[in-house]
């Protein structure tokens, strides 16, 4: 039974769901770093919100996770890098608290516009300041939105609702889809030069990391409003608070900060800016859709393989794992084939999907592949981990669909080059789940792949076969099954050979000094 460790307050639902569906549930708030690391290597899953911090440290004592779920968006308190390389699958839930953000920005967009936090403390205090407060409209204002993905886009729509313009900038964002949304893209300086209202709902990475700095508030309009409900860090907040002191920027509304929790900032004190404690996410329903999400995802992972919101594996459908699942075993197998037989520094990897396999999901079972290719090299590989650390190596990993029409319903073609020479194997699905090698070298033959075997590439002689035999008799090894392969009479071949007990080293060396013999290696699957 899949065990999951709660770490944050979450939906008492999201237990329900574990437990409901046969997963153990540990629900322990509020850990220290040295007791989070002294359980998390009993658990299979862990669900955390933004409290809990998945460290490089924390994960390497998390032996047996598979699973780290973010009930929100945001994942700067998990060290992805160090999961991924683990081979821990990292999920968010980008859509359960969308509206909620989105709507957080628009409060605090109208709030800047007519200055509400400032006069409600000037109206508390007693005092009657009707001619202090003088806002403006957002009516027929441009909004520029730096960002737009998910929650960018309902921002979009809930401006132009209020009859203000907008302009969006996002690398991501097609033209296609702005036109749906109904917003003008544009590039980043053009979004400054045009912009009344900048509102920021982009990730933080080294890339967006103070988007928003001298250099880029110099841009932008005299007497702009800025809100930043997405990431701190996106901000330069020194550039910030002398922008508002110049008077270049009008004001500004902060929900989030680039060190939290915020107890101090040059922000804090001043009528010209709203600060919130990151309350983007902070409804009862954004909450509990969260909650319920994550427990849903990973129990999905955690049981049936599938893979949802992950921010470092591609995503499988409940639905599509059960079909991928046979895919994935025949392009291990093929990986792992192709490995073992290579010594030599890999250089490119294609994976061509043929027949019906080129209308899958092609990106989990290139990760498969990869997997079973790299095994035999690294001591502890997976499905999340294997692409990183073909980066890491420099291998250049494509796809190929539909090249031409195969012989077999569905097929898989391995390629692995290094240097001058390409190794390629290829297999497909019997009865439409049960893999078989059907081709090694452009030679064909089947063979299912089990077990211990012994490879070997020859010549094709009179009488190999037969020394081969009598080689294995003699050393008290038994044929399971023999599979043979020729480019013709008399030139190359193989044959690959299931045994029932193990080939060791003195058996294996007196296979490669038999007549013909090019090479022989013994393979485990």
């Amino acid at each position: 039974m899949p065990k999951v460790l709660i770490a944050d307050s979450l939906s008492p639902r999201a237990v329900e769901i574990f437990r409901r569906r046969g997963i153990e549930v540990d629900v322990k708030t509020g850990l220290k770093p040295a007791e989070l690391r002294a359980i998390i290597g009993g658990y299979d899953g862990l669900a955390v919100r933004s409290a809990t911090k998945a460290t490089r440290e924390a994960l390497a004592v998390a032996d047996r996770l598979k699973v780290i779920g973010r009930a929100g968006i945001g994942v700067d308190n998990i060290d992805v890098g160090a999961a991924t390389a683990r081979g821990i699958v990292v999920m968010n839930t980008p859509f359960g608290n969308s509206i909620t953000t989105a709507e957080h920005a628009i409060a605090l967009m109208l709030s800047l516009a007519r200055q509400i936090p400032a006069a409600d403390r000037s109206t508390q205090a007693g005092k009657w300041e009707k001619n202090r407060f003088m806002g403006v409209e957002v009516t027929a204002k441009t909004l520029g939105v730096i960002g737009c993905g998910n929650i960018g886009a309902i921002v979009a729509e809930r401006a132009i609702g209020l009859k203000m313009k907008v302009v969006a900038y996002d690398p991501f964002l097609t033209e296609e889809r702005a036109r749906a949304l109904g917003v003008d893209k544009v590039d980043l300086d053009q979004l400054f030069a045009r912009a009344d209202f900048i509102t920021l709902h982009t990730p933080l990475t080294e890339a967006t990391r103070n988007i928003i700095d001298a250099a880029a508030i110099a841009k932008m309009r005299t007497g702009v409003r800025v809100v930043n409900c997405a990431r701190g860090g996106l901000i330069d907040e020194a550039a910030l608070v002398a922008a508002l002191d110049s008077g270049q920027v009008a004001g500004a509304a902060i929900d989030v900060f680039a060190v939290e929790p915020a107890l101090a900032s040059p922000l804090f004190g001043r009528d010209d800016v709203i600060v919130t404690p990151h309350l983007g996410a902070s409804t009862g329903e954004a909450q509990e859709n969260v909650a319920l999400q994550v427990a849903e995802q990973m129990a999905d992972f955690l049981l049936t393989g599938a893979v949802v919101n992950a921010i470092n594996m591609p995503s499988v459908s409940a639905e599509e794992a059960a079909t991928l699942r046979p895919y994935m075993r025949l392009a291990e197998q093929l990986g792992s084939f192709a490995g073992q037989l290579t010594e030599e520094p890999i250089e490119a990897v294609e994976i061509s999907f043929e027949g019906d396999a080129a209308a899958i999901n092609t990106k989990p079972v290139t990760a498969a592949m990869l997997t079973g290719l790299l095994a035999p090299q690294l001591e502890s590989v997976n499905m999340v981990s294997a692409p990183v650390f073909a980066r890491e190596r420099n291998m250049k990993v494509s796809e190929v669909t539909g090249t031409r029409t195969p012989d077999y319903q569905t097929l898989l073609r391995v390629s692995v080059t290094c240097g001058e020479r390409v190794r390629t194997v290829a297999g497909s699905l019997f009865g439409g789940t049960r893999p078989r090698v059907v081709e090694v070298q452009d030679m064909a033959f089947e063979a299912e792949l089990d077990g211990p075997m012994l490879f070997v590439r020859n010549r094709d002689k009179p009488g190999f076969i037969g020394a081969l035999g009598r080689t294995l008799g003699d050393a008290g090894v038994n044929i399971a099954s023999f599979h043979l392969g020729r480019t013709g009479p008399g030139e190359d071949a193989i044959c690959l050979v299931q045994v029932d007990q193990p080939v060791d080293e003195a058996l294996l060396a007196a296979v490669r000094a038999l007549p013909h013999v090019v090479q022989g290696k013994t393979i485990h699957f």
